[in-house]
């Protein structure tokens, strides 16, 4: 089976689901019509199916077929997270697609969560999250907040979307990340951008992580604030007794 055109075939039926081509109570395209239209193997046709069906949009019976039963995945993502390795190589796993870097006045909540004045200017790098190669629609949002200082970050997320803010930060100034502060709480979803984006309607419950990177000197250099919706994520640590 060649992983490329399984991926081009799960992207192609993602995208009708989650479009509408393939309404949720329809059903789709028998297995062998669906070899035939993508000149595939049934054993191909079958991985497809099962991705599909591990991600909670479609249910398969004998006799019956491949039913759409919801046009989003809702099969949540769990990452064991134990230190600042784990969580930096977390966020490395999932395609970053950047939206906009632009340089903006922070206020409000935001101003809150960044731990700043309201009113100062920071440089706003926002992207969405992807499961995967294959996935079309974004599991998360992430703003991520730096010093104005640091404009050729900005201009590097775009050459290199896949390399995390935070090791662009170490590699090009020398800010060795030594730790990370997290607060994961629930919300309510307020900003249009992020609901278009993640296919929500304001006022839904989200899940927002927020972290803030600290590098040697104690000095907070980085802060990201994650959107997911409510039922997209979950995170297992294990927490070991002091010996001290």
């Amino acid at each position: 089976m060649s992983r490329s055109h399984s991926a081009e075939i799960t992207r192609q039926l993602l995208d009708g689901i989650t479009t509408g081509r393939y309404p949720v109570g329809a059903l789709l395209p028998t297995e062998f019509e669906l070899c035939e239209q993508f000149q595939a193997s049934r054993y191909t046709i079958r991985a497809v199916l099962q991705a599909l069906q591990d991600q909670g949009l479609v249910s398969r019976r004998k006799n019956v077929g491949t039913r759409v039963e919801s046009s989003r995945p809702r099969t949540a993502f769990r990452p064991t997270l134990a230190s600042v390795e784990d969580l930096m190589q977390f966020s490395e796993e999932h395609r970053r697609v950047v939206q906009a870097v632009e340089a903006v006045p922070v206020t409000g909540d935001v101003a809150q969560d960044i731990g700043c004045v309201a009113g100062t200017q920071r440089l706003r790098i926002s992207s969405v999250r992807m499961r995967d190669a294959a996935s079309t629609t974004p599991i998360a949002w992430t703003d991520i907040y730096i010093d104005p200082v640091y404009t050729d970050i900005g201009r590097a997320v775009y050459a290199s979307p896949n390399e995390l803010v935070s090791t662009l930060l170490e590699t090009r100034h020398g800010k060795h990340i030594a730790e990370i502060e997290q607060e994961v709480s629930a919300a309510t979803l307020a900003d249009a951008r992020i609901a278009s984006a993640l296919g929500l309607e304001p006022g839904a419950s989200v899940l927002k992580i927020v972290r803030r990177y600290i590098d040697d000197a104690d000095e907070t250099v980085e802060v990201s604030v994650t959107v997911h919706p409510a039922d997209g994520f979950a995170v297992s640590m294990r927490l070991k007794r002091s010996t001290g």
